[in-house]
């Protein structure tokens, strides 16, 4: 089963205070970002927080979930989504603990001529 993009939607906007709030739909599920670090996934609408411990003070009992078959396991949050400012502050609170994502290398240019089928 994949999230709803009304689910997705909802989440962004309880974290919409952290700042720099993105997402991305992957294969069929969604990541979340807070100022280009990943720092939640929404698997099957749930909230799955990667475990960084500087995060931990701000948790109440933690449940710990794989976000999808095979994953390793995540801080699964649900009561923390009605409560906007605190998931806010959750949200901003690990991206802060995460160092800055590393900038991509530019695309090589193809050949002329080249066929992209090989």
């Amino acid at each position: 089963m994949s999230s709803d993009a009304s689910f997705m939607q909802y989440v962004a906007d309880q974290c919409a205070r952290a700042g720099g709030i993105t997402f991305k739909r992957m294969f069929g599920e969604y990541a979340l970002y807070c100022d280009a670090k990943v720092v939640a996934f929404v698997c099957d609408n749930q909230f799955f927080l990667k475990p960084i411990e500087a995060v931990r003070p701000l948790l109440g009992t933690l449940d710990e979930a794989p976000a999808y078959p095979g994953s390793k396991l995540y801080w699964r949050l649900t009561q923390e989504l009605e409560d906007a400012p605190l998931l806010a502050r959750i949200v901003r609170a690990s991206a802060d603990a995460q160092p800055a994502p590393k900038p991509k290398a530019p695309k090589k240019p193809r050949a002329p001529g080249r066929s992209t089928n090989s």
